[in-house]
């Protein structure tokens, strides 16, 4: 059991990291093992913002050599960006093992990433124009004081608490899930497909590569595949509705999009809230009412339904 949610303004930004960090924290008891926020602000003419770590959090407590190793690893990736022209614009320390850069960069961005993660223990969280992927152990609380995410401005957002059931409690293994390397698609999920290996293999001969063994990750790769070939964004989720197999509901996010879809079956819960200037979604009511606590009127969709809407 997870929990998933989603929020986006019309036409305005608002303080999205507040807005769902109360709404997954209200959300803890569907997922104690981990959250995260996929948050979209307002993007930079010319800058990318790349979220990446070099450690796991439950590494940091082995003592000193993680520490020494940290560093040549950070060092190791700066050296890269330099060699390939990715000038630096901004450098946040998130946290001891997570690193936000703000970056300016006109080269190939999948041969950047590629570079960047050849690093040993250096995984990318996202590259994004308005993307900024951040997920780690603890419930949402924690992870948003502990990323300063409470005065973060954007558009919308999407985000999940996590009950580890088919893959390890680590940040590698946490969502939401950005699409290599594609910027600004994310997706959270709630379910488990049951055609996960043969649509990965699929996949993989593609050329698309995967950072886990959650399914989860094999949905953001499949839509940002499906958009590469030409369908929108409502085309394929449409499209995945008919061809990835399980029980599902799942959230996705584009740099000026939030969409959601339910399997036939419907068996996962999902509850949405709509008025002319906002959207919510999330696995139960209640993490809705965290940001609407007046009288609001909610519905469930349909089963195999698919719903976009633009900020």
């Amino acid at each position: 059991m997870c929990g998933i949610a989603g929020l986006i303004h019309r036409g305005k930004s608002s303080n999205v990291g507040r807005e769902l960090t109360a709404m997954l924290q209200s959300l803890k008891h569907r997922g104690p093992d981990s959250t995260g926020f996929a948050l979209y602000g307002s993007p930079k003419s010319g800058e990318h913002v790349l979220r990446f770590k070099v450690a796991e959090q439950e590494d940091m407590r082995h003592g000193f050599q993680i520490q020494h190793l940290v560093k040549e690893r950070r060092a190791e990736v700066d050296r890269r960006l330099d060699e390939l022209g990715a000038t630096r614009a901004a450098v946040e320390d998130a946290t001891d093992y997570a690193f936000r850069y703000s970056i300016s960069y006109d080269g190939d961005m999948k041969k950047l990433a590629d570079y960047v993660e050849d690093v040993e223990g250096a995984e990318i969280l996202s590259i994004g124009n308005t993307l900024e992927l951040i997920k780690d152990l603890g419930d949402a609380g924690q992870v948003s004081s502990q990323y300063g995410l409470g005065e973060f401005g954007g558009t919308h957002a999407i985000g999940h608490t996590r009950m580890a059931t088919e893959s390890d409690v680590d940040i590698r293994s946490a969502h939401p899930y950005w699409a290599y390397p594609f910027n600004d698609i994310s997706v959270v999920h709630n379910g488990q497909l049951t055609n996960y290996w043969g649509s990965r293999r699929e996949m993989e001969r593609r050329g698309h590569r995967f950072m886990s063994n959650c399914d989860s990750e094999l949905i953001a790769v499949y839509l940002a595949d499906r958009m590469e070939r030409g369908d929108s964004l409502e085309e394929s989720m449409h499209r995945s509705v008919d061809e990835l197999d399980g029980v599902f509901t799942y959230v996705v996010a584009t740099a000026d999009k939030l969409g959601m879809a339910k399997d036939v079956m419907a068996a996962k819960p999902m509850v949405l809230y709509e008025s002319d200037e906002f959207v919510a979604l999330a696995s139960e009511e209640v993490a809705i009412r965290s940001v609407f606590p007046h009288e609001i009127d909610t519905y469930d969709p349909y089963e195999g339904e698919v719903m976009v809407w633009q900020s």
